[in-house]
């Protein structure tokens, strides 16, 4: 593989509590309801986090509101899985190293900021960056844009059926990573990885898209 592009929530860090968070109070700052966790978890695969936002106010948003949402999201700590770190600084020695995200590309440049990962990554893509969200490949197909690789050199990573399926569109490599709170056993993926370090197989000198991971 030439290339290995991450989803980032699930995947990279666990982002759940500090995100329904800042979004739980943007929107009672907004005048709108408390939404549950699951409420709020459930209209991620919307986009980013305007079109979130005006979902859950059910009205157009200002920048001074969105803008309160990226202040509290700041504020917020999340937690990287165990041995992403390690993973990351391996892969990045032997392929390029990016990241698509439905979250916004701010968003993601702040959370992977705080958790001391984004210098990992040559290439960050968020989903305000493309016209289709996810399982739809935009996002994936401009992260291989931008790296200037083709999409069957590439692994996408995900937690999520929704990450499987975009890059099966794409015509990238759709590796499950099992350790995410959204892995479904029963989605279909070209490869699972059970922990992070199973990953390294994918950048390994003999690697190709036949390579087998550990099981």
């Amino acid at each position: 593989m030439e290339a290995v592009i991450f989803d980032m929530d699930g995947t990279l860090i666990e982002s759940t509590d500090v995100v329904t968070a800042a979004f739980r109070a943007a929107v009672v700052a907004g005048g709108g309801p408390v939404f549950s966790d699951a409420d709020i978890v459930a209209a991620y695969p919307l986009g980013p986090p305007r079109r979130i936002l005006e979902h859950l106010l059910g009205r157009p948003v200002t920048s001074g509101e969105l803008d309160l949402y990226y202040s509290h999201l700041a504020s917020g700590r999340v937690r990287t899985y165990d041995g992403v770190e390690h993973v990351l600084s391996l892969i990045a020695q032997r392929a390029s190293v990016a990241v698509f995200t439905g979250a916004s590309r701010k968003a993601a440049q702040i959370l992977l900021g705080g958790a001391g990962l984004l210098g990992f990554f040559a290439v960050v893509v968020g989903g305000d960056e493309v016209a289709h969200p996810k399982p739809e490949p935009d996002g994936i197909l401009l992260a291989c844009d931008r790296l200037g690789v083709e999409p069957g050199s590439v692994a996408y990573v995900g937690d999520s059926p929704l990450d499987l399926r975009a890059a099966r569109r794409a015509g990238a490599l759709a590796v499950a990573a099992a350790w995410g709170h959204l892995y479904d056993a029963g989605q279909a993926a070209d490869r699972t990885a059970r922990q992070p370090i199973d990953l390294c197989a994918l950048v390994s000198p003999q690697a190709s898209r036949d390579t087998v991971l550990p099981a």
